[in-house]
């Protein structure tokens, strides 16, 4: 019976990861409504930075190579950010190359991506490229996202997320992930999706959501298997 238990265990883990569903439901998670304020109001001195970013981000297009790298980023997938952070790390990081770290991966994206559906729903705050009328870096997403609240940019958790579980992974190389999770979600300033203070806000809701997974059993068997498998590739 013991080992019939531990078989359905690990079918159980390679289901969820497989099947990009959350560990546990958004209700479990901390609500943004409840423990960060509201998007800056537009009389505010928030939102005149807010403005000032947006008119930063149009700078930072004048460099073909930020450029295309913000154009790139506008791309949301767990294979996007293994290619990615595999960079960072030195390592490649796939599905196939490191299943642990992918499944560990899968399993914290997708539960930590539900931390910003009240804020979004409730808020429905206008996009910058919707705000000023003016085009994107990748307006093949402009259409749909215009339907989806700007506060707090669901990139950025992604991006956040990814390095902050990665970190844990690969601490040697902490400085190189977390450097480019944070370009990641600037990514969105300079691609016109985001106000700087929804990247902000979803560093803060991502890093609450990984604290949130932490306290949740399944995912620390998923990351105690993906720390093994880096330490087996690294050696």
């Amino acid at each position: 019976m013991k080992h019939i238990s531990l078989i359905l265990t690990a079918l159980l883990l390679g289901m969820v990861a497989t099947a990009q569903e959350p560990l546990f439901s958004s209700s479990e998670l901390p609500n943004m409504r409840r423990f960060l304020p509201p998007p800056p109001d537009t009389a505010s001195a928030a939102f005149q930075y807010d403005k000032a970013q947006y008119r930063w981000g149009l700078e930072q297009r004048n460099d073909s190579a930020r450029r295309a790298l913000a154009t790139q980023d506008a791309e949301w997938s767990v294979d996007y950010m293994c290619r990615i952070m595999g960079g960072a790390m030195g390592i490649t990081l796939s599905k196939e190359a490191t299943p642990s770290i992918y499944a560990m991966l899968t399993a914290g994206i997708f539960t930590a991506d539900h931390v910003s559906e009240t804020a979004k729903a409730h808020y429905m705050r206008i996009r910058p490229y919707m705000y000023f009328h003016e085009p994107t870096l990748a307006p093949w997403d402009e259409e749909e996202l215009s339907h989806n609240g700007s506060y707090p940019s669901g990139h950025t958790i992604l991006g956040w997320t990814t390095a902050l579980l990665l970190t844990e992974v690969a601490p040697e190389h902490a400085d190189t992930i977390l450097a480019r999770g944070y370009m990641y979600g600037q990514s969105r300033v300079i691609a016109g999706f985001h106000w700087q203070s929804d990247v902000d806000a979803g560093r803060l809701a991502a890093s609450a959501a990984v604290a949130r997974l932490h306290a949740d059993k399944c995912f620390l068997k998923l990351m105690k298997k993906a720390r093994r498998e880096y330490k087996k590739l690294t050696k």
